[in-house]
């Protein structure tokens, strides 16, 4: 499964747990907060200044090596 910009955070998480180390590392700390699951990986990448197209790729690529 890849996973897109447009999922939010719990369900990225829900995919692979180990996609939350991959969110920490771009500087998402608050993996737990209400808004991992009410806003969007592209919406969070805008609040914490973060390239959601880059973190998409990251995320892939440690999926398809899975």
């Amino acid at each position: 499964m890849e996973v897109n910009k447009g999922m939010t955070i719990i369900d990225i998480l829900n995919t692979d747990p180990g996609t939350a180390a991959i969110l920490q590392s771009a500087g998402m700390h608050c993996l737990g907060c209400a808004m991992a699951s009410g806003e969007n990986l592209e919406q969070a990448c805008a609040v914490h200044g973060i390239d959601a197209d880059v973190l998409v790729a990251q995320i892939n690529d440690y999926l398809s090596d899975k």
